[in-house]
């Protein structure tokens, strides 16, 4: 007898019958409906509670500031005329360019926005 080899391996004549699915009883269907209760969100003591609002809050001051700095910065003369690029003139014409400004801006915008998002939805677990 030979196997036509363009056959699967489990549709072979040696290949054992198909098992059926396992039946579903009531304790694995109540286990999936619950989640565990070392996921579920436990209540912040106080001290924990002043640190994470200390954390969102420098979060979205740091987000701003940096955001502002960078909408409004490549677009001043110390963006260019500063003791850092003087001595790369190949970087100091790359960073004068006015895409590369624009794209320094946008990310400024993107910084303020994701910092004030980020203030707007903050909420406590209590």
């Amino acid at each position: 007898m030979t196997i036509d080899p363009k056959l699967p391996v489990e549709n072979g004549p040696d290949a054992a019958p198909p098992q059926p699915a396992p039946a579903h009883t009531e304790t694995s269907t109540a286990l999936l409906d619950s989640p565990p209760s070392s996921l579920a969100p436990r209540p912040h003591s106080g001290f924990q509670l002043w640190l994470h609002r200390a954390s969102v809050f420098l979060f979205v001051l740091i987000s701003a500031i940096a955001g502002v700095l960078l909408v409004i910065l490549p677009w001043t003369p110390e963006w260019t005329d500063n003791y850092l690029l003087i001595s790369f003139p190949w970087l100091r014409t790359s960073v004068s360019n006015g895409f590369f400004r624009g794209m320094c801006s946008g990310l400024g915008l993107l910084d303020i926005w994701i910092g004030f998002w980020e203030a707007l939805h903050y909420h406590e677990h209590q």
